[in-house]
């Protein structure tokens, strides 16, 4: 994720800070770890029941890597992040390839975590195509092996049936993955947790949107107590919760141990539920200040904490849950809203505007076509307050041309 520029005196206070003692699953010092001020390894935590000890920060893949040799994945391993999450659908299919030749520097594939994702549509989804899909992916990464298969963005409980459950048990015995599970973004978060906990075991990790500003979201904190009991491991991604242009928000965050970046990634932390973090980390600075705060057993104050439901607030109405539901049936027309703000997100807090200007394209459009479409009911319908009509039309303006 793009992250403001921080001040040297600002990181390395947070920097400062890292150290052992966490209350965690620990991973010894590599000795021959170079990285300066931050000398510790990121903590480790078990992940659900399935025995697997794994970094709390693991690097989200979702970005273009230098497959000659990437800084930013060969820092975080010598911090102890040795998870990485990719897709098959990350840099434009690319992602797999770049990751191989790390693979290859490392020289030990049991020395890394590995997990990786396949998009199916409802539609279209069958076990034979997962499985088409994984073998495209285990080739890519020259690897015999996923450490996680995930079913990436799912938003239908058909996609939890016996015959997919039954898929993922027969590539674990053939040893194509260890563990199985899936990846929701969108408004029906909660429902597809609970669904994946009814399972009984079937799935072994889910990966999904969770960030300070959902604390007090009543029925994701039931579906990730019904995971956590069903020994579901939970990692949590869009962690930092972002939205365009918060440079001016962010001015006002004073905290004495941590930058807003690093209380926002703590709070999810201080969540004993999730297992570890799903982290796009764009840079080596990003790399040392993610792994700062993991390895600090400095926690979030009080007043930490009262700051983060305060930024939460005033910036709300530019920040999109995700939950089409509400907004979307109440629109006469095939408008997708959630789709294009998530996408306009892409360009305006990640920086990558090729992506979001070809997500944007795909749409159909009719998904597109905002002229003569009232989105009166769907802005007051939002829980966010974002001004719908307006953002949209931002999207169409930039994502077009």
């Amino acid at each position: 994720m793009r992250m403001r520029d921080i001040p040297r005196r600002e990181f390395m206070k947070g920097a400062a800070a890292a150290g052992a003692g966490v209350g965690l699953v620990g991973a010894a010092p590599d000795p021959e770890d170079t990285v300066g001020a931050v000398t510790q390894q990121v903590p480790r935590k078990l992940l659900g029941s399935t025995g697997e000890s794994v970094p709390i920060l693991c690097m989200g893949c979702c970005q273009t890597l230098d497959p000659k040799y990437d800084k930013r994945l060969h820092r975080g391993y010598a911090l102890g992040v040795d998870w990485l999450d990719s897709a098959q659908m990350y840099a434009d299919g690319q992602n797999h390839k770049t990751i191989a030749p790390f693979i290859k520097q490392i020289g030990d594939r049991k020395k890394l975590f590995i997990s990786s994702k396949v998009y199916l549509g409802t539609e279209e989804a069958t076990p034979e195509k997962f499985v088409a899909e994984l073998e495209t992916c285990l080739a890519d990464l020259e690897t015999d092996y996923l450490d996680i298969f995930f079913m990436h963005m799912l938003q239908d409980e058909k996609l939890l049936g016996p015959d997919f459950i039954k898929m993922a048990e027969d590539l674990k015995k053939a040893g194509k993955i260890r563990f199985f599970g899936f990846s929701s973004h969108h408004g029906n978060v909660p429902e597809m947790m609970q669904a994946g906990a009814k399972l009984g075991g079937g799935i072994d990790a889910i990966l999904f949107r969770y960030n300070f500003r959902q604390y007090g979201d009543a029925a994701l904190n039931n579906a990730i107590d019904a995971c956590k009991k069903a020994g579901i491991g939970l990692i949590a991604m869009k962690t930092l919760g972002s939205i365009p242009d918060d440079a001016e928000e962010a001015k006002v965050w004073q905290s004495k141990d941590f930058t807003l970046t690093q209380a926002k990634l703590k709070a999810v932390w201080a969540d004993e539920r999730i297992d570890a973090i799903a982290s796009q980390m764009g840079n080596v600075q990003h790399v040392m200040e993610n792994t700062a705060a993991a390895i600090s057993p400095v926690q979030l104050s009080m007043v930490d904490f009262q700051q983060l439901r305060r930024y939460a607030a005033r910036t709300a109405g530019r920040y999109c849950m995700g939950c089409a539901q509400h907004c979307e049936s109440r629109i006469d027309g095939a408008v997708r809203v959630a789709d294009t703000l998530r996408y306009l997100m892409y360009h305006e807090s990640y920086g990558e505007r090729e992506r979001a200007c070809a997500a944007y394209r795909a749409l159909r459009p009719e998904e597109r076509r905002l002229d003569g479409v009232d989105f009166s009911r769907a802005m007051a319908a939002c829980p966010q307050g974002i001004d719908i009509g307006r953002r949209l039309d931002e999207a169409q303006r930039i994502l077009s041309a």
